[in-house]
Order: structure tokens, then sequence, then C-alpha cells
């Protein structure tokens, strides 16, 4: 019985593995689609958005679209580092129809989630969550989006969980962020999505 019991762990454990998909290879931006005019590149093996010249909103989008999923990545802010990931959204030049799990300075609501041109701020994190963030270092996230409900956690503190039928019936790709108004720099790295 401890053989079956075993054996059928270690299935399952395979058949998750085997459904992850690393978002970014390391070396290019295959896969992705760049909208905006503000800077996306790779150095070091590691995925970099800054900001350029013209000191406006910029994104990188996935070309496939993702509706159920576990996101896991990490980020390091440089400078302002104001950013965020998307989930269900599209762009149209460099306006964003969907929501954002926020990546921000200190006090300013990493994790939480906010709908561009839309109701805006919708969750923020209790005060006392705002710690987790470690700025200046890696950090790691992690976004569940499974039907209406939303739930992120950072360096391993659940920020928020939301439950909002909007999000449930959104399509569309994730997309990674600059903030307008310049002297913005992350760096990301390990972008696994796994589907639900």
């Amino acid at each position: 019985m401890k053989n079956v019991i075993l054996a059928a762990i270690l299935l399952l454990s395979f058949t998750l593995s085997a459904q992850k998909k690393e978002l970014f290879n390391g070396k290019n931006l295959e896969g992705w689609t760049i909208y905006g005019t503000e800077k996306w590149y790779v150095e070091d093996g590691l995925l970099v958005c800054e900001s350029g010249p013209d000191e406006g909103y910029g994104y990188l989008g996935t070309k496939e679209h993702y509706k159920n999923f576990i996101l896991e990545l990490e980020f390091l802010q440089e400078a302002d580092g104001n950013s965020g990931v998307f989930i269900r959204s599209t762009v149209e030049g460099t306006t964003v129809s969907g929501w954002q799990v926020e990546v921000a300075p200190p006090g300013m609501h990493t994790g939480g989630v906010y709908e561009s041109y839309g109701r805006n701020w919708l969750i923020k994190p209790a005060p006392e969550k705002e710690e987790a963030l470690k700025m200046g270092e890696w950090n790691q996230m992690k976004i569940k989006v499974d039907g209406d409900q939303l739930t992120s956690w950072l360096n391993g503190t659940e920020m928020i969980s939301l439950t909002d039928s909007i999000i449930g019936a959104g399509e569309g790709a994730v997309l990674l962020q600059i903030h307008d108004g310049g002297g913005i720099k992350v760096k990301w790295r390990n972008l696994i999505l796994t589907p639900l």
C-alpha cells in the first residue's frame, strides 16, 4: 500500500512539474511583446526594465494568454522601483485593461491589487504587511489567480486575498510594468507559471 501511495505522489509531483512554464528564458525576450518606448532588455541572465527618455508607461506582455494559474517570480528594485505584474490583461498602445499586483517602493502597497483605467485600488495590504518588502534586495512574489479569486504573497507573507467577479471574467496576458515618471529600474528572474 505504501508503494502505491508513493507512486501516486511521485506521479502527481511529475505532472505538476511538467506543467510549469518558464516565462523568461534568461537569454532574450522570446515569447514577449514590448509596449511603449521604455527599456526592456536582458543583462547577465536577468530581465531588466528601465525608464527611457520618454519617462512614460511601458509594458512587457506575454504573447500567450493565461486564465487560471500560479505565477512565481523574483524582483529586485533599483532606483524608484515602481512597477507591477498585470494578470488577465490587454494593452492598446500603452493603455492597459486589467489588474495589477503592485510592485512599489516601501509603504506603497506592494502585493495590493490596482485596476488601471477602472476602479483603481481594489485592495491594499494591511499596514503591518508592508514590512514584508525588502527594498534593494531580491523579493519573492507569488500570485494565484483561480476563477474569481486572486491571492498574492510576498516573501512568504500573504499580502491580500480578493474575490471579484469582474476579475473572474477577465481574459488576457501576464504583463510587467514600468510606471511613468522616469528614474525606475527593476530586475526580474525565475518567472515560473503553473496553469491550474
